[in-house]
Order: C-alpha cells, then structure tokens, then sequence
C-alpha cells in the first residue's frame, strides 16, 4: 500500500501481484511430482514449460511440467486422446538425478513447495508477450503513475492510495480496503476475442462482468477523462468467467463506488499478448483522472 498523496474522498487504485503457478501435492516413488494449480492455470498452459520449485528453505531446482506418457512415439493407445489432468496424467520433473521419492526428500523439497513458471518475456513491434501479462502489465502502469507524481511534485486532486493486491487470482483480493475508501479502481486486463470490443491497442472501461455491472456514474467519469484528452478506448462486457479485485471489495460488503479497467490482452492465465499503445492509454487515463 502506498498513499500517493491529496486530500479528501479516498480513491484506491488496486493491481495483483499474485502470478499463477503449481504447488507441489505429492511426491511419486519415480521422484516425479503430482503438482496442483494454484489460481486458473490450466493443464495445456502448464505443460512443455521451464520451471523453477522453490522450496521452504529457499533451495530452487529448475525442471518442466509434462504429460506422464510425454512421448508421442511410445506413448499407449489408452492415454493418446485422454485429456490433461494434474491429477492423473500429468507431472513435473526435476532437472536432478533423482529416481525414487527418498531422492527427492534428500533434495529438501516438500508437499506445498511453489513452482513458478517462467515467463517468456517477448517484445516486438510495440507487441508484449509473456506469461502472466494479467497482471503484471498493469502493476508497470501504476508504478509508472505514481512515479510521474512523485518525480514532478504533483499534488493529487484527492486523496489516493496506490494498493498491490496478493490475492485476486485465488480469489478475495480487494476483500479489505483501508478505512475510509469512497471509489476504488481495479486494474485489470481486458480480454480480447471475437466476442468483445476491446482491441489489443486500446484501454478497456469495464461496464460489467460475470458478478455484476460496475458504478455508473464513476464509469461517466473515466469516459469523460478519456475523451478530454483523446485517449483511446472501449467500453466492454466481460461474461460469463471473470471478475475483479473491485468485485471482491463489493462482495465483502464495503460501501464504495467501483470501477476497473486495462489493456486490451490477447488470451488469459497461459501465454498473453498486449500493446505497449494499450499501456500508454491506460497509464494517461490514470493521470488524466486522479491528477486532471
């Protein structure tokens, strides 16, 4: 949390820190890994990628998350069509020389180790590919806001807190706000397909999603801002699968106004895709609408 300065009515402006991965759930007498999601990271999103497993003691061992029969060649008939399953056809396997589950345990690893995907960070033509752009693209625009702010001395037309939720991916992350909160802003990305208006390119204003629509008026007033100073943007539903840290903080029966918005992203909880056009609109929109 952190309180970027101005006087009166509270806004908190809220981006999640937490990436998705796997954890550890049981240790196989071949030293492979059972592994479970942590957050929405599906099985086809998991699979074939470099990983690093952290353990409790701080010890990190790199390996991949694969199909159990992972061979085309030599792999059964029965498991060639059978879907992706953590728990049955699906594991993670430790660049060590381990071959039974003592192995492992001498290694310091444990149920309830985090292994974290590597990113893949790629950038071309103002184009930005990684795992886990949701929400990371969105915590580079905040901590670009605040630091223009700071950097020029700006003092805020009202009172607003920068806040850095852990959670949103697990599913209660805007459920606590500091006292006296009047609006919050979640950012969050905008999913891009063929059944949305947001545009990879663009800044997304959330109108409403799986939960419920967002404030109306406080909607009125990041439209205005946009169109003020020409930022380019949508207006969009998302449905049925999504929400975010604002609809947390409404369900958990704080009595604030709320609103969300973000980048246009191509795919979601897996490899993602976004506009470094779509950030820069975002991140004077923000400005634009806690500076003037």
């Amino acid at each position: 949390m952190a309180d970027i300065g101005g006087e009166g009515d509270p806004l908190v402006i809220m981006a999640h820190g937490d990436d998705i991965g796997l954890m550890v759930r049981y240790i196989k007498d071949n030293g492979a890994l059972v592994v479970t999601n942590v957050g929405g990271l599906r099985e086809e999103d998991a699979t074939g990628v470099i990983c690093r497993l952290h353990t409790r003691k701080g010890h990190i061992y790199t390996g991949c998350v694969r199909r159990v029969h992972s061979c085309a060649h030599v792999r059964p008939d029965s498991d060639n069509n059978a879907p992706l399953n953590y728990n049955t056809n699906v594991e993670f396997v430790l660049d060590e020389d381990v071959k039974c589950r003592q192995d492992v345990l001498d290694l310091g690893i444990r149920v309830g180790d985090i292994i974290a995907l590597d990113a893949g960070f790629h950038m071309n033509n103002g184009y930005i590919t990684s795992r886990f752009i949701d929400d990371k693209a969105c915590i580079a625009v905040l901590l670009g806001v605040m630091k223009y702010i700071k950097d020029n001395n700006i003092v805020c037309k009202r009172n607003v807190k920068a806040f850095f939720t852990m959670f949103e991916e697990i599913g209660h992350g805007g459920a606590w706000l500091p006292d006296g909160t009047k609006d919050i802003i979640a950012l969050d990305i905008a999913p891009v397909s063929p059944t949305q208006v947001s545009s990879e390119k663009k800044v997304s204003l959330f109108a409403k999603d799986s939960r419920f629509p967002y404030h109306y008026e406080m909607l009125t007033e990041l439209v205005e801002a946009a169109e003020k100073i020409g930022v380019d943007y949508e207006i969009d539903v998302f449905t049925p699968r999504y929400g975010t840290d604002s609809d947390f903080a409404i369900t958990a029966g704080n009595n604030v106004r709320h609103a969300a918005l973000g980048p246009g992203t191509s795919g979601s909880h897996g490899y993602e895709r976004t506009h470094i056009d779509s950030l820069n609109n975002m991140y004077q929109l923000l400005l634009q609408y806690i500076i003037g």
